[in-house]
């Protein structure tokens, strides 16, 4: 069943201080809903961001919470329930990226976990504190993953990356198949699947064949209007869901060869990050 607006929905944003998460927040709040809930661990960029959206909406609420901590997750959701009560729809939309080295060429290996904590565990220690009052209640809620292309192929110098969205796809889209089992089909789950976008986090990557750097504000448009949907997957460019296809019925060796032909397995290699 569609879900035409979050009018009069309470919203949970993970990652809400800045990039995506910022503009998911604002549409939340063009679309009068009525709480607006951010969660960043950057502190002064969540107090700038809710005083941004405060001036449109009194109904924003802020936790300063570090999501790869499970305790974490758990006390601020609690407080969410106290404070705001159950949530209608939950974007997981916080993530990191770290490094373009080879593999084997790691240096710090806490980056390792938090990438996985952050990427894949997370969203499922946030979702599980929401999901289960979602799935009591007959109304219509929605649970937004913000996964990558990345989760779609292999790609070099980003591997622990991958590994975080191959996980996280996998995880969300089977909550999704879960829930319909279940006769739960009032809570849709989409999975969202970009490639590279302008918000800094991925500076200095580069596009590849027929897939530019995309539009951030494009980006949340068209995966926030495909969450009210319930649409399953989204995958953003086309040519992101050719590469998919491409990769599982070529031969490994014809696979790699378009693949690094095409630009993917080198679009890493200038890779520098969020300053």
């Amino acid at each position: 069943m569609k879900l035409d607006t979050v009018a009069g929905k309470k919203v949970l944003i993970t990652g809400a201080a800045m990039g995506l998460g910022k503009l998911f927040a604002e549409q939340a709040v063009r679309e009068g809903a009525a709480a607006v809930v951010l969660w960043d661990v950057n502190e002064t960029a969540l107090r700038a961001t809710a005083a941004e959206l405060g001036t449109a909406s009194g109904a924003i609420h802020t936790h300063t919470v570090d999501i790869s901590d499970r305790d974490a997750v758990a006390a601020a959701a609690e407080s969410v329930r106290v404070d705001v009560g159950d949530i209608d729809v939950l974007v997981n939309n916080a993530g990191i990226v770290r490094g373009n080295t080879y593999f084997w060429e790691t240096k710090d290996r806490d980056d390792i976990e938090r990438t996985m904590a952050i990427n894949a565990l997370a969203p499922m220690y946030v979702t599980l504190e929401f999901l289960p009052a979602m799935v009591a209640r007959t109304t219509e809620a929605r649970v937004l993953t913000i996964a990558s292309s990345a989760g779609l192929v292999h790609n070099p110098r980003m591997s622990v990356y991958a590994a975080s969205k191959w996980a996280a796809l996998g995880w969300s889209d089977s909550v999704r198949i879960e829930l319909g089992q279940a006769g739960h089909d009032h809570v849709k789950v989409t999975t969202f699947c970009p490639t590279y976008i302008n918000t800094g986090m991925f500076e200095g990557a580069t596009g590849f064949w027929f897939t530019p750097i995309l539009d951030q504000h494009k980006v949340v448009a068209t995966a926030w209007a495909e969450m009210k949907k319930g649409t399953p997957v989204v995958i953003m460019p086309w040519t992101s869901r050719l590469n998919k296809v491409l990769s599982g019925v070529l031969p490994l060796k014809l696979r790699d060869l378009f693949l690094n032909t095409v630009g993917v397995y080198h679009s890493m290699d200038e890779f520098k990050g969020r300053k």
